[in-house]
């Protein structure tokens, strides 16, 4: 069984395009994303996920623990009440407030089942999930209740009790949901995700893998090439012929990634050094599986892994991600393939602690 990624992890990605849309911008009638100050082009990290995604739903076939959940035309919510629904049957162990933990003993309201455990440790509400939400109504309807004085006060809770017991059943349902996507969804483990929206809630999700926006080396010049159509678009109008489109290009451009994976972050989610792998070889092979009349000529050039002897790292990030130096070897002239640049990687410069990896 693969084991729970223990190491922190940078890594520089450099790919390229020629003659294609790398990432367009809806708000520029699609025409490649730009920095305007700086004339550079911006791939968003968003873009990059979706390839990535991609490709481990072609080679896993989306199944678990390599299903998608940010998946073209796939609802959200579906995959929510699956999680809800998978762990009905299971149970819960909540941490109970010392000043509670009599009160919570004389109350009466549970469906059967229910057990208070001190776990070694601290006293637990021990819960089947399935008898959860019959639990919260039962002590939220005791806030509708008026207290009387006589001993049948003793059979209702205070109003700190109701509170915890109402928090810590939501919280724990969440969080036992939110586990299950995680270990059956490879895209919540690695980038995480917002799923606390609509019923059937499963919390929010920090991953342990992010991405920044990739630059290009240089300032990109967009081209938008239009195109003609010679046949018509319906018996009505036969000679509606001519202009059919615009396609928006960048004649050649190498983009830089840089990528950061969180250790501490890993145990949260469950991402594992299997899960690794497949993002190692998503980076390598994504763009050619990925085609597309507007994005062809993407390739993956460079992948360069700096893998920490720590959980929490030995060396600040950007003062590796500095040790890759990419430059036009040409500058009176425009670049037109990757060749035209020279990568430089001062591997000795490497601090201990650090294993500098070239996977490309």
């Amino acid at each position: 069984m693969s084991e729970v990624l223990k190491n922190r992890y940078e890594f520089v990605y450099l790919f390229d395009v020629t003659n294609g849309n790398p990432n367009g911008d809806p708000d520029a009638g699609n025409a490649p994303r730009q920095d305007y100050e700086t004339g550079k082009g911006l791939v968003t990290d968003v873009c990059l996920k979706r390839k990535i995604r991609n490709y481990v739903d072609i080679m896993n076939k989306n199944s678990p623990p390599y299903e998608i959940h940010v998946r073209e035309g796939a609802f959200l919510s579906e995959h929510h009440k699956r999680a809800h629904l998978a762990i009905e049957k299971e149970t819960i162990q909540m941490i109970i407030p010392d000043d509670l933990i009599e009160e919570l003993k004389a109350f009466r309201a549970y469906p059967e089942g229910i057990v208070i455990s001190t776990n070694g440790e601290r006293p637990c509400l021990v819960l089947s999930l399935a008898d959860l939400e019959e639990t919260k109504k039962k002590a939220e309807s005791l806030e509708e209740k008026k207290k009387k004085d006589d001993a049948a006060n003793k059979k209702l809770l205070s109003s700190a009790a109701k509170a915890t017991i109402r928090e810590l059943f939501v919280d724990s349902k969440e969080k036992k949901a939110a586990q299950w996507m995680c270990k059956n969804f490879f895209d919540v483990r690695t980038f995480g995700a917002v799923m606390s929206t609509g019923d059937a809630r499963c919390g929010q999700i920090r991953g342990p893998v992010q991405l920044g926006f990739a630059e290009s080396i240089d300032p990109i010049v967009g081209k938008e090439i239009p195109m003609s159509r010679t046949a018509a678009v319906s018996v009505d109008k036969p000679d509606d012929k001519g202009l059919g489109a615009r396609k928006s290009i960048v004649p050649y451009g190498l983009y830089r990634l840089h990528g950061y994976i969180s250790a501490h972050l890993a145990k949260q989610t469950g991402f594992s050094d299997k899960d690794l792998e497949m993002l190692w070889s998503a980076l390598k092979n994504m763009f050619d599986h990925d085609p597309a009349a507007a994005r062809t000529g993407m390739n993956a050039q460079k992948l360069y892994v700096f893998k920490h002897d720590t959980e929490l790292g030995n060396a600040p990030a950007h003062k590796l991600f500095a040790l890759v130096d990419v430059k036009r070897k040409d500058e009176t002239r425009p670049a037109r393939v990757f060749s035209d640049y020279q990568v430089t990687f001062a591997e000795e410069k490497v601090p201990a602690g650090v294993t500098a990896i070239e996977m490309l």
